[in-house]
């Protein structure tokens, strides 16, 4: 049983917790002009996209040959989830040098495609970073629901994962990520209208 880790690595990835707790404080003050609608769309985006994040480290690792299991069923897998640990299944960073420079342009990718989407979802720039927060950490939940649901992992929330990899890899517990992104969530989604709503979308 892995211990309980406090922080994350870099010390500035503990940050983080703070984004969400400093939006909610704006939101409350200035309001949002995102409706219903928009954050379900959002959220659609953001759940689809999430798993196939998920599935696409399935591949990867069954690829790299650290999915026991993967030439069987699912639950072949998740029986033998316990060996599968993407923090520590090949080296500290998960990926072989052939393939980091692929992951690390994967990784820009995804930050661009989640970018889009809050440009995309809102005119002004208070609604489009809340946009974004939003995608990002739906994206982000579903990402280790996707990974849980098919392989078994992580096998808690004490489970080692590297986070990202720009500009440098970030290792934490996956209890924080998790954190972070359902204080987002809620952040946007108690958030109050703005008074200069628009009622018509």
């Amino acid at each position: 049983m892995e211990k309980f880790q406090a922080f994350a690595h870099p010390w500035w990835v503990n940050l983080l917790v703070f984004v969400p707790v400093a939006m909610y404080l704006v939101w409350r003050r200035d309001g949002l002009d995102l409706t219903l609608r928009r954050k379900l769309t959002i959220g659609a985006f953001a759940l689809a996209f999430g798993f196939v994040e998920a599935a696409v480290v399935v591949y990867l690792r069954a690829a790299l040959g650290d999915l026991p299991g993967y030439h069987g069923t699912l639950s072949d897998i998740r029986r033998m989830a316990a060996t599968y640990n993407p923090a520590q299944a090949s080296s500290p960073i998960p990926f072989p040098q052939s393939l980091l420079t692929v992951e690390v342009l994967r990784e820009a990718a995804t930050m661009l495609m989640l970018v889009t989407v809050a440009l995309l979802a809102a005119p002004r720039r208070r609604e489009r970073w809340a946009s974004f927060l939003f995608a990002f950490a739906i994206w982000d939940i579903t990402y280790y629901a996707g990974l849980w649901a098919t392989v078994g992992w992580p096998a808690s929330l004490k489970s080692i994962d590297v986070l990202f990899l720009i500009p440098v890899p970030w290792v934490s517990q996956v209890w924080y990520p998790l954190l972070v992104s359902a204080l987002t969530v809620l952040a946007v989604a108690v958030a109050k209208r703005s008074s200069s709503m628009v009622v018509a979308d």
